[in-house]
């Protein structure tokens, strides 16, 4: 409980505090590329309860239908834009909208696409247990992993074998040790690790 009023606190004041630069992203990318300036996309949530993730778009319209969930650093699908936004993780700010509706947390594992937790649900009970966040322990493992991802002619098969396993490791190791003290610690990591690019 406690938890859930301090993220929406925080996410509330990060709006404000970030307004001018959800602006100039918005108009960034409008005047790049006349599509959508959100991406949605659907992930399971806490008790397996499907949501909408907002991140600014990065890749070309309908990218989704020409390509597979995972994305390498030379994806053709990334915009120019995107790059940019990908690599300063500034793609992920609307997901303070997401943590103010009580649908993520600024900690907490990471959330899957659909298809991975309904291929294997079992594997995931636990990591769903938890509400599902902006930055995790395995964020901090992998801050790119499109980098790790780069020249794989299967990019999502290289995901499953290379990052996947120790993710979700990662991600339940989050279960059992959650904590304030812990969410404060990784959050701290996390923003020293954007400021270090």
């Amino acid at each position: 409980m406690i938890k859930n009023i301090f993220d929406k606190i925080l996410a509330l004041l990060g709006l404000i505090f970030c307004l001018p630069v959800f602006l100039t992203i918005a108009f960034w990318i409008k005047i790049n590329d006349k599509g959508p300036i959100l991406y949605k996309s659907a992930r399971a949530g806490l008790n397996d309860k499907s949501f909408k993730m907002l991140k600014f778009r990065t890749m070309v319209r309908n990218a989704e239908k020409i390509g597979g969930p995972s994305t390498s650093d030379d994806d053709p699908r990334i915009t120019r834009v995107g790059h940019f936004l990908r690599k300063y993780k500034l793609d992920e700010l609307p997901q303070l909208i997401n943590v103010l509706k009580g649908e993520m947390s600024f900690v907490g594992p990471r959330p899957e696409v659909l298809s991975e937790i309904n291929a294997t649900p079992e594997k995931y009970t636990k990591i769903l247990s938890v509400r599902p966040g902006i930055t995790d322990y395995a964020s901090l493992r992998f801050p790119n992993e499109g980098e790790i991802l780069r020249g794989a002619d299967d990019p999502h098969q290289a995901y499953k074998e290379k990052i996947q396993p120790e993710k979700m490791r990662l991600q339940e190791k989050y279960v059992d040790e959650r904590s304030f003290s812990t969410d404060c610690r990784i959050l701290t990591q996390t923003i020293l690790t954007i400021l270090k690019k």
